[in-house]
């Protein structure tokens, strides 16, 4: 079962992003979730794409001026294009997640109601 990254403080930053991810993934691909949880989800979803969204317009602006000096060593130029190809990725990837978890959201939301307005029209 997943745990909120407040719940697992001592956990580093990359090891939470991977519980996160992993526990979008199942949400995303149909294990149930409770209310509570989808919001903690969605919020922390969010706050990961803020996360890699910073990290890669910082890596930019790394490249930018690596590539402005023409003395920059060339490893240190490939080593930062690999990070922000990395991060691209997982932004990619976290996007992706976000929006299958806001449709997943609707689909738990619209099961629940059709079961409560079912139960509601047999009890008549």
């Amino acid at each position: 079962m997943w745990h909120s990254p407040a719940a697992a403080v001592k956990q580093s930053p990359e090891k939470l992003d991977l519980v996160l991810t992993a526990r979008l993934r199942e949400v995303v691909g149909g294990e149930s979730a409770a209310e509570s949880e989808l919001h903690e989800l969605i919020d922390h979803a969010s706050g990961l794409q803020r996360a890699l969204d910073a990290q890669v317009h910082a890596s930019e602006k790394r490249l930018a001026k690596l590539n402005a000096d023409p003395a920059s060593p060339l490893t240190e130029i490939a080593s930062e294009l690999r990070r922000v190809d990395a991060l691209i990725g997982q932004l990619d990837e976290a996007r992706a997640l976000s929006a299958g978890l806001e449709r997943r959201t609707r689909e738990i939301r619209t099961a629940w109601l059709k079961h409560h307005a079912e139960s509601k029209s047999s009890l008549s």
